[in-house]
């Protein structure tokens, strides 16, 4: 029997199967947890409707979360369907592409602030106001995805950095706010994997292989390793855990400075 066995998850922001959501949702179906999937447009269900039946999951639901009635009308779904729900993954980041290469200062305009921080943090926050009937009396547990970024300055990540700092504050605000229902909030910082949303910040692949040379493991992560993490912060086995940040990404956060061997 899974850690996640008797669980009930929605998983938003799948778009590939190179997703990080992905990843997660492989790992906590294999761990027993049934699970409901969301997509953001017509486009995005093409890709989302196979992979959902390939984990056997009968609900899938449009979900733009800049739109608070497609929110409410997601949750009501779940409602009806299921009656309570235990776990949310929030695997959701945008910022305008022309806003993630180049000068931070340049390429920051008013707009893609505004955006960046509306999907990218605000809608765990509303997400979570939504879940939050369905999960009392239940030990519910929400996840979302940051990055290094969100402490550190990275290369073309630029406004996408801010906007995930909001995201970590974002834990620990819910933490605070919704653990005396028994609710936990976490975050797990991934290092970085190829996928859709990678493909869109500028000199990517430099960052792999960056993190490959410098990790203390000597590679990057990968979408089961991030999958597995996730698993076990939605699991009972993490029960006491809340408000935290988890590193999942071979150590690369823990290291200040790196040499090439035989160098001295």
């Amino acid at each position: 029997m899974g850690i996640l066995a008797g669980k009930r998850a929605l998983i938003i922001g799948v778009a590939t199967d190179r997703s990080i959501a992905w990843g997660i949702a492989q790992a906590m179906h294999a761990q027993g947890a049934e699970l409901a999937f969301s997509y953001a447009n017509d486009r995005f269900r093409e890709r989302v409707e196979p992979l959902a039946a390939q984990l056997g999951s009968r609900l899938l639901m449009p979900l733009d979360v800049q739109f608070d009635e497609q929110i409410d009308a997601a949750f009501a779904l779940l409602g009806r369907e299921w009656g309570h729900l235990d776990v949310l993954v929030h695997a959701v980041a945008f910022a305008p592409r022309e806003a993630l290469a180049g000068s931070f200062t340049a390429n920051t305009t008013r707009e893609a602030f505004r955006l960046a921080h509306e999907v990218s943090s605000y809608s765990f926050t509303a997400l979570a106001r939504a879940a939050l009937p369905l999960m009392h009396g239940r030990a519910g547990a929400l996840l979302t995805l940051s990055y290094l970024g969100a402490m550190r300055s990275m290369p073309s990540y630029n406004v996408m950095g801010l906007a995930k700092a909001s995201l970590e504050a974002n834990v620990r605000f819910l933490a605070a706010d919704l653990g005396p229902q028994n609710i936990r909030v976490n975050a797990i910082s991934a290092g970085p994997i190829k996928t859709l949303a990678a493909a869109g910040v500028g000199g990517f692949r430099r960052m792999l292989t960056t993190v490959a040379q410098v990790a203390p493991l000597r590679r990057n992560v990968t979408l089961e390793e991030v999958g597995n993490a996730a698993a076990f912060l939605c699991s009972d086995m993490a029960s006491g855990i809340t408000g935290e940040v988890l590193y999942v990404d071979n150590g690369f956060s823990t290291v200040g400075m790196s040499f090439a061997e035989g160098d001295d």
